[in-house]
């Protein structure tokens, strides 16, 4: 391992990039550290601007293997800007080592991936959690709209009246408000006023970027893993997904290069599927699979640890047997049960809703991944593909508009979907000034290889955000922090306070 400090190579680094070619066989990394910590903005002061009587209801602790938790429920203002209007709750768990309840620890909140996905639900004290835990009062925040924070289901979104009412609701699910709820929990929970970590994954990361710009003063430290965003103003998401299609066509590379056999396998699956009456099969839940269905496996098979593995494992048992002569060929209920499972769209339909807005400020989206994907030719054209005996190429990270058709628990949201797609006065999620002269300590995990966020395009944002320290390495994918163990977090926390130093 070696580290080094830039400053004037760091424009020929972010120009170009090393090719994945002249990478060594075993996993490298590298530290930077960008510039001095600066000044900072004015917090937010959403726990000043609000308060209810029944602001806050702590329960009872309670435990799991090594860990002794208790959970928490706020009741905060649906548009911090209209603090009178409709109220949501938002659920915290707090997590503590046995026999720590009682004794001053820090506190460091964790911001889960997304958008639309929950906390994990403790288990044992393992992981990174367990090793937050050794010095850490974890708290575990359902982001507004996911777990037990009044949670947007497909059937609890049907109570809103109309297509406008739900989509004039989800623009307040981003991560501006999501930071405001953060910090009124902050100075609600953490003794007198204390700053606290943050440690971001992911989308989570994309949020602690935003809390640096609009709050910073309530942050002590912040740690990201796989989640530095793209700032700039306008609408990023045209970039991201031309980013991310060079990406995912490389991973798909490497995955039929590790199973050669599944290229046919997934050709006439396509085939099967394309020749099927109504353009495909109807799925267990009500939608149907079709092609380009098929191909969105890749949104999970290709970006993190063991994707490849299950993708390929999934499709050896796509077929039912045939028992009886002349039986038909047909794909099999296990593997149409796992597809449905693994795109988790029936569980968390707000990951589709609003993946897009999340790279939007001040401009629209305009279904950003479908136009880019075209710009592409016939790459990803499934069908093209099988006609002309190449391999069927999975997309990525990438929502579509036929998935609201052809999905079942995304159909009463399409027009909805489409409505968000244009909306153009997304507020701002991002200050470069403030980032530019950021002072609080960040240190962030940027992994080579991420196919969701882009290794140039991170390294581009993090040239702006003052006093930040990279680990790039190509050892994790995007869920490194998952698969690390406590190693990731640890090195992280390492590198600010000292145990990691620059040379």
């Amino acid at each position: 391992m070696w580290a080094l400090q830039v400053s004037p190579l760091l424009p020929l680094l972010l120009r170009a990039p090393p090719s994945t070619s002249s990478l060594p066989f075993k996993p490298f990394h590298f530290h930077f550290a960008y510039g001095k910590f600066l000044t900072t903005m004015n917090a937010y002061t959403a726990g000043e601007q609000y308060s209810s009587p029944e602001e806050l209801v702590t329960g009872t602790w309670y435990s799991v293997p090594g860990l002794r938790l208790r959970d928490h429920r706020f009741t905060l203002p649906l548009d911090y800007s209209s603090p009178t209007g409709p109220n949501i709750s938002v659920f915290a768990r707090e997590v503590v080592n046995a026999g720590q309840e009682e004794q001053q620890l820090p506190y460091l909140l964790y911001l889960q991936g997304g958008p639309g996905f929950e906390c994990p639900r403790p288990t044992e004290a393992s992981g990174w959690l367990g090793k937050a835990c050794e010095t850490y009062r974890v708290i575990l925040m359902d982001q507004r709209g996911t777990g037990l924070s009044t949670p947007l289901t497909a059937s609890s979104m049907l109570q809103l009246n109309s297509t406008n009412d739900l989509a004039n609701y989800l623009k307040h699910f981003r991560a501006d408000s999501i930071v405001n709820d953060a910090e009124f929990i902050r100075k609600h929970l953490v003794t007198g006023d204390e700053k606290w970590t943050v440690l971001g994954q992911s989308y989570g990361g994309f949020c602690a970027v935003t809390y640096l710009s609009f709050a910073p003063k309530g942050l002590k430290q912040v740690l990201l893993t796989g989640g530095i965003p793209p700032i700039r103003g306008g609408c990023t998401a045209d970039s991201v997904y031309r980013a991310c299609c060079e990406q995912v066509i490389r991973q798909n590379e490497k995955y039929y290069q590790r199973y050669p056999q599944d290229i046919k396998i997934v050709q006439d699956v396509v085939k099967y599927l394309a020749e099927y009456e109504g353009g495909g099969v109807p799925l267990p839940s009500g939608g149907i699979l079709t092609p380009k269905g098929l191909q969105a496996l890749g949104l999970s098979g290709l970006g993190s640890s063991g994707g490849f593995e299950r993708l390929h494992y999934m499709f050896e048992s796509v077929w039912d047997p045939i028992i009886t002569p002349g039986g038909l060929k047909q794909i099999n209920f296990y593997f149409l049960n796992a597809y449905e499972k693994w795109l988790n769209f029936d569980t968390n339909p707000l990951y589709a809703l609003l993946h897009e807005s999340i790279y939007c400020q001040g401009a629209a989206s305009r279904w950003s991944a479908d136009r880019v994907k075209d710009e592409n030719g016939s790459k990803f054209d499934a069908i093209k593909a099988v006609k002309d005996g190449q391999p069927v190429l999975f997309t990525g990270e990438m929502i579509f508009p036929w998935m609201f058709e052809e999905i079942h628990a995304l159909r009463n949201f399409k027009d909805a979907a489409h409505v968000l797609s244009e909306k153009e006065d997304w507020p701002p999620l991002y200050d470069i000034q403030v980032l530019n002269n950021n002072k609080v300590p960040v240190a962030a995990a940027v992994y080579y290889e991420d196919m969701y966020v882009n290794f140039k395009l991170a390294m581009e944002s993090a040239s702006e955000i003052g006093g930040i320290r990279l680990w790039i390495t190509n050892e994790f994918m995007h869920s490194g922090l998952r698969d690390g163990g406590g190693q990731v977090f640890d090195h992280l926390l390492g590198m600010l306070n000292g145990k990691k130093p620059l040379f």
